[in-house]
């Protein structure tokens, strides 16, 4: 057989596997609230992976490898600032977001937490946040389609579109048939795959070559990459050498938007208690340290092994195909097709978590408000699955033909996430005092000012957008809250009630959370 016939096996297999979970999640979800929450049962070691991959995507393999391979070492910073701001979210954000979603009308979305949170009559602030949501995730999940596509010309040397729609329409069918369950338990499995590809092919790369340790000079003194089209960097492993305090900032700054991220902290609503917490931030950060290290290997080794041997690199732009070209040099085609399989892992895994949010968004938080009446429950997961095709379709329209790399589809939709989202989530969760007039201006200006900063040439080079728009979000929302009519009694005491819940299940692990959240 030839090496295509190889992949092409590899990724029937996998493929199937995906579909296999869906339709056992599908068994799994009886009513509404489990295809959109998974009936809020969610191991922390499920909840970490699947955090941890439907995060990274498709950029972890692609993206990230590339800007490091391209630029040098400076693109660290993005990944140390990832690490952190991960960290923080498990820690700050996931174990006073189960609790107080519970306590506040056991809000399912992070736009009806809000609304709840804050009690805003008006509906307004739940419909801008789900259009937020929707504008936003629009991009992103064009990102995966584009990885998906890029995917399919660098193993098969075949057609952009056509790659484009085969991973489209696999993840769109899963995620239809099983909600939830689906995704995170699929997210699972993929991120194992991507863990384990990203210690095994940098590290059998490094052991090829003549002098392994050239790794960590190469770049510096030579021209490399294919044909050596890539001039020497002196600086390549100096982190701050040649490098602006803008730049630093802006990369950085990616950790900020872990905080606003809805395809992310809606796992942690989804927790069995807030005590899951701790375990989950222990997982999700060890996973995601080692595939940074990982993925930095692969930048490191694509440096000498793309000079010294007759391989060469598909992307000759962006170079965000080197993992992908690495893993076919190195491996008879049956492995290096279930190697490989680790992309489609990322690109799916973030695909399917971003379509049911907005999914869930368009029913749970635009629809219902339209309806104003009850919905039959299967009615409700109908709507759901459709509206899944409807973002598929609009995101496959935009993917046709992209008109930037894959990190800056990913850097766009992460910095709206994170300046509409964050502030008002830190301090919906933290600060008494928030009012509803104060988390719709701010969520509003921070979506605001990071399209403009973004889609302004001038600005944008300048630093990373999610960096205004994070201030601009954060100082409105404060100064509107006090210049506005403070909340009602029943917020703060619900305020200190979620609190409370949040204290009481993690000094005890085993409480019977549902039942806590009524009695405190």
């Amino acid at each position: 057989m030839d090496t295509s016939t190889w992949y092409v096996i590899a990724i029937i297999i996998y493929m199937f596997t995906m579909l296999a979970i869906g339709y056992w999640s599908f068994k799994k979800t009886d009513e509404y609230d489990d295809y959109v929450l998974g009936g809020r049962g969610l191991h922390p070691f499920v909840a970490a992976l699947s955090a941890g991959a439907s995060d990274m995507s498709g950029w972890l393999l692609m993206g990230l490898p590339g800007a490091l391979f391209l630029t040098g070492m400076s693109e660290l910073w993005m990944a140390i600032g990832l690490l952190i701001g991960a960290w923080a979210n498990w820690k700050f954000v996931a174990p006073r977001l189960r609790a107080y979603s519970e306590v506040a009308g056991n809000s399912i979305t992070v736009p009806s937490f809000f609304e709840n949170r804050l009690r805003d009559s008006s509906r307004v602030l739940r419909i801008v946040a789900a259009l937020v949501i929707i504008f936003f995730f629009t991009f992103y999940v064009s990102s995966g389609m584009v990885s998906g596509g890029r995917y399919f010309e660098s193993t098969f040397n075949g057609d952009y579109l056509t790659g484009m729609l085969i991973v489209a329409a696999v993840t769109v069918a899963y995620t239809f048939i099983g909600g939830f369950l689906a995704v995170s338990y699929t997210d699972v499995v993929q991120g194992l795959l991507m863990f384990g590809a990203l210690m095994i092919v940098p590290a059998l790369a490094i052991f090829s070559l003549e002098d392994p340790s050239a790794i960590f000079t190469y770049a510096t003194e030579n021209s490399y990459a294919t044909g050596g089209v890539i001039d020497a960097n002196p600086d390549y492993f100096n982190l701050i050498a040649g490098v602006s305090a803008a730049a630093i900032i802006g990369n950085a700054a990616w950790g900020l938007g872990y905080f606003g991220q809805p395809h992310i902290i809606v796992r942690f609503m989804a927790l069995r208690n807030s005590a899951d917490a701790k375990q989950g931030r222990f997982w999700g950060i060890s996973w995601m340290f080692l595939s940074l290290v990982g993925a930095v290997f692969v930048a490191l080794a694509g440096t000498v092994f793309f000079t010294q041997t007759d391989y060469s690199i598909v992307d000759q732009e962006n170079f965000e195909t080197i993992f992908l070209d690495m893993a076919q040099a190195m491996f008879h085609p049956l492995p290096a097709g279930l190697v490989l399989t680790a992309v489609l892992a990322a690109i799916m895994s973030t695909m399917s978590s971003q379509l049911l949010v907005v999914s869930s968004s368009l029913i749970e938080d635009l629809y219902k408000i339209v309806a104003k009446r009850d919905i039959n429950q299967g009615v409700l997961i109908n709507l759901s699955r459709t509206a899944v095709v409807a973002i598929a379709v609009l995101a496959a329209i935009l993917a046709i033909n992209p008109s930037d790399s894959i990190l800056g589809l990913v850097g766009f939709a992460w910095a709206g996430f994170g300046a509409a989202f964050g502030p008002l989530v830190l301090l919906s969760l933290y600060w008494k005092r928030l009012n509803a007039p104060g988390g719709i201006a701010g969520m509003i200006v921070g979506a605001v000012v990071t399209i403009a900063w973004g889609m302004n040439e001038t600005t944008s080079g300048w630093i990373y957008e999610i960096v205004p728009g994070f201030a601009a979000s954060l100082i409105v929302t404060v100064a509107v809250t006090l210049m506005t009519k403070p909340p009602h009694a029943e917020v703060a005491a619900e305020f200190e009630k979620a609190e409370k819940l949040a204290k009481l299940s993690a000094k005890d692990e085993n409480i019977d959370f549902e039942d806590a959240a009524e009695k405190v």
